[in-house]
């Protein structure tokens, strides 16, 4: 079963992480979505897996945090997966610069 979710943004033509979801998903829908990891995976590394960027993703946050550990620079915090957006595509996923203006604009700086 896979349950633990990285999630990037886009920056230019590159992928940035800003975050990981472990909780949204229906029992349902964590089995959908391993079957779909799994038949994406570009590498397994046995407690971790590469997949093709097709998937995305609907996540809900309380804020964003600067972060040191996410190549993005960025963290969501208490982020979740409020749904599987089967209707979007990779090109049309939130941007790293949208991130950014979300932190900026926040009244508390974590």
């Amino acid at each position: 079963m896979i349950s633990d979710y990285t999630f990037a943004v886009r920056d230019n033509d590159e992928l940035k992480v800003v975050g990981k979801a472990y909780s949204g998903l229906t029992d349902s829908e964590i089995l959908d979505m391993t079957a779909l990891l799994k038949r994406i995976t570009i590498q397994d590394y046995g407690y971790q897996r590469s997949v093709k960027p097709q998937v995305v993703l609907e996540v809900a946050f309380d804020a964003v945090q600067k972060s040191k550990r996410h190549d993005g620079g960025y963290a969501l915090r208490f982020p979740r997966i409020k749904r599987i957006r089967t209707d979007k595509s990779v090109s049309q996923i939130d941007t790293l610069e949208r991130v950014r203006k979300i932190y900026e604009g926040q009244t508390v700086k974590y």
